[in-house]
């Protein structure tokens, strides 16, 4: 198959996804062009046979760019072959466009499900591919989370590809049409990149756009941005509520997850899905399932078996009854806030590289924390804000102090968990939250170890 034949398509960042991406358009027929910034990953596409140009110089003769979703276009400082794509009057796109493209071009009519949201769509998106998975559907899983797009399989027409949809990938798809489109909630993040509020909810409501009839659209309902995203689209609307009851959808109390017809199941039956945030995740993927048309006893049952994500309230250790929870995928104050939001009382380990607004918005929910103990560049801004409302705090700098330093508070009577849920970036002192949070499993793991040890 060569749905790309004769397409001049240009590769810009060449990562993780970007040169697999360029593997898989050159076998879909198209002529491929490469840059990256950086000079291994341009010797890396030159070896594997790849022309590779700095595309900002001299003229940009491509159909179509595809930019890696860490590279801005726009906002806060366009990456110059963006630049020239834009003065070219070419198009900018990212990889779930083509696996959507060459899929319909193949004849499959194989369905899209695209999830995002602020906070949760990791959770949804690997949810949703379990419950498939173990009703016998087939189910391909990736996007933001995992395999990126273009390193799946081609599906036939029975088949679901499970996507999660970052803000940066839902501004650049232009023919893309989810066949199911989930969008959970929405709170301050990624501004410098969308400009507003107003810039960052339109990039996510781009998950609805060509959505026709016969098609679903779960909309979260508990908060105002989110509420109302989905108006005008031809999709059957499904409102989904990880907190009270909302009329033709589906939606949890207490911890009764449920619908107009029955419970669908206790979440207390569900050990990785703690929490009203959690809630919401559950109601989404159990609206999204029965849309797909999955039984509601396979429902129960996925939501029962799920084990929970790395680094996503994750339980790595405990070490003299104390309980250690990696969530180092909290990059923000209201990602945090959910996972405060499920434990009584916590020494939480917090900071990096903090998002506009710090950490004021965590306020009510301080009374929880016994003590913080903090790290990363915006440290001391997370201390005054702690230190303003009276609540126990030190600056260990870095996880290597901090992981002893709360475990000790711990063992003194301070709580029964240590929290990471840094409410921060981790680019500061980390690669990436997953490997802040592989950091801080080891080091946990290693304290479980010497305890072992010292009790032998």
């Amino acid at each position: 198959m060569k749905p790309f034949a004769g397409e001049r398509i240009a590769v810009v960042g060449l990562g993780r996804a970007g040169l697999p991406a360029a593997a898989r358009l050159a076998g879909w027929g198209a002529e491929v062009t490469c840059w990256d910034d950086g000079a291994p990953a341009r010797a890396a596409a030159e070896a594997a046979g790849f022309a590779v140009r700095d595309l900002s110089a001299g003229r940009f003769d491509f159909d179509a760019l595809l930019l890696s979703p860490g590279i801005p276009h726009l906002l806060p400082q366009p990456h110059p072959a963006a630049v020239a794509a834009r003065a070219a009057g070419v198009p900018i796109l990212c990889d779930v466009e083509y696996l959507f493209r060459a899929v319909r071009a193949s004849g499959s009519a194989a369905r899209f499900v695209g999830i995002t949201g602020t906070n949760g769509k990791s959770t949804t998106t690997a949810l949703l591919h379990h419950i498939l998975s173990g009703s016998g559907r087939v189910s391909e899983v990736g996007g933001n989370l995992g395999p990126p797009a273009l390193g799946l399989k081609m599906l036939g027409s029975d088949g679901v590809y499970t996507l999660e949809m970052s803000s940066y990938s839902l501004e650049r798809i232009a023919k893309v049409g989810f066949n199911g489109a989930v969008m959970l909630n929405l709170s301050p993040d990624h501004l410098d990149r969308h400009g507003s509020m107003a810039g960052f909810a339109a990039a996510k409501a781009n998950i609805f756009a060509r959505q026709v009839r016969g098609d679903f659209a779960v909309v979260g309902q508990d908060d105002a941005w989110t509420a109302g995203m989905a108006r005008g689209t031809a999709a059957r609307l499904v409102p989904i509520s990880g907190e009270r009851a909302v009329e033709g959808g589906v939606w949890a109390t207490g911890r009764s997850l449920r619908d107009a017809v029955a419970e669908i199941v206790d979440l207390d039956e569900a050990p990785a899905l703690p929490g009203s945030h959690n809630a919401q995740n559950a109601a989404a993927a159990a609206a999204a399932a029965l849309a797909l048309g999955v039984s509601r006893t396979d429902i129960a049952q996925g939501l029962r078996s799920f084990g929970g994500l790395p680094h996503r309230q994750e339980l790595v250790g405990q070490v003299g009854g104390v309980r250690f929870i990696n969530d180092s995928k909290a990059t923000n104050a209201d990602s945090a806030a959910r996972a405060l939001a499920s434990y009584e009382r916590v020494v939480w380990i917090a900071g990096g590289t903090g998002k506009e607004g710090g950490i004021e918005s965590l306020v009510p929910l301080f009374p929880r924390i016994a003590r913080a103990v903090l790290i990363g560049r915006d440290a001391l801004a997370f201390a005054a804000t702690l230190a303003a409302h009276g609540v126990p705090h030190e600056v260990a700098g870095t996880l290597e102090d901090a992981v002893p330093a709360a475990a000790a508070a711990a063992r003194m009577g301070g709580a029964p968990v240590v929290l990471l849920s840094p409410a921060a970036a981790s680019w500061d002192q980390f690669t990436g939250f997953d490997a802040r949070g592989d950091r801080f499993r080891a080091l946990v793991q290693a304290m479980a170890s010497a305890d072992v040890g010292r009790a032998a």
